[in-house]
């Protein structure tokens, strides 16, 4: 299995939309003729999560269903979404899932963050009951999507002083903070202890197009990147800024038992079958050389 040269983490991917992802039996034989041994699956970890570990690949994540059914001051559609987040932790328990990924994002977005953070919190607090029960543990990822929670260090800590259970964790993906220019290496170093899962994805800054166009308002006339906007975009690790081998050493020396899944999302290698399997295996290749 390819693991990280620092740490020896196993290395795998996010399981994408395209339609050569979508035949799993098909994916998981191409995921160990290639020597990848993680293979992170969406919403249907229920049904899927058993056909990897009989396959001998780590489940490293599964999507958490009904996300905005946690942040809402519905009470109805919160237990709704309570009773079958219970009910998937349960069935991907049985089956050895351990990480539960998710974006926190809200159900009314107008809303001002600070009510929708204690929103968020009352939700978790009636989730992580059923994640203990289970040994599951919540992945947040802090993509910075409209009225998103939880993405920066002010959130995240915010988070884990308010939701005190070793079930909250996180899904450290430097391509969002380095997008929003916040320092991935120390923001590790914060929270390292908190990190149970990661993303192997990174993000490229053109400095003259900051100048150009700044970090607040899209172009006017200038035409953006796939998978970013005028002045970066996301890519494979190696094409970007993320220094990978300081992250694994601080990782390796905290004790990280987790995987680093390569989630594609570069304009250089999205959109057709070669160049999504070129891509996951020239990050991949990276990866294992840091």
């Amino acid at each position: 299995m390819l693991t990280t040269r620092t740490g020896s983490f196993p290395i795998g991917f996010r399981r994408g939309w395209s339609d050569w992802q979508k035949d799993l039996p098909g994916l998981i034989a191409w995921t160990k003729a290639n020597n990848l041994g993680v293979i992170d699956l969406g919403g249907d970890g229920d049904q899927s999560a058993g056909l990897l570990k009989d396959a001998g690949i780590i489940a490293g994540s599964v999507d958490l269903p009904s996300w905005s059914g946690l942040i809402t001051d519905d009470a109805a559609k919160r237990d709704e979404a309570i009773a079958k987040q219970a009910e998937y932790v349960a069935a991907c328990g049985a089956q050895g899932v351990k990480n539960y990924f998710l974006v926190m994002l809200p159900s009314d977005a107008t809303k001002p963050r600070s009510e929708n953070f204690k929103l968020m919190v009352e939700g978790l607090n009636l989730l992580v009951p059923h994640l203990e029960k289970h040994g599951g543990r919540l992945v947040i990822e802090g993509w910075p999507g409209p009225g998103a929670l939880c993405c920066t260090p002010e959130g995240y800590r915010a988070l884990i002083k308010e939701v005190p259970s070793k079930s909250i964790g996180i899904n450290y993906d430097p391509s969002h903070l380095i997008r929003m220019g916040i320092d991935p290496i120390r923001f590790l170093e914060e929270f390292a202890d908190q990190v149970y899962h990661v993303h192997g994805k990174d993000t490229e800054i053109f400095a003259e197009d900051v100048y150009e166009f700044g970090t607040e308002q899209p172009a006017t006339f200038a035409q953006g990147h796939g998978f970013g906007s005028t002045a970066w975009r996301y890519t494979i690790p190696g094409h970007g800024q993320m220094r990978w081998i300081k992250a694994f050493q601080i990782l390796a020396a905290r004790g990280y038992k987790g995987a680093v899944s390569i989630e594609l999302e570069d304009e250089n290698f999205n959109g057709s079958e070669a160049g999504e399997k070129n891509g996951i295996l020239l990050g991949s290749s990276y990866l294992s050389g840091c």
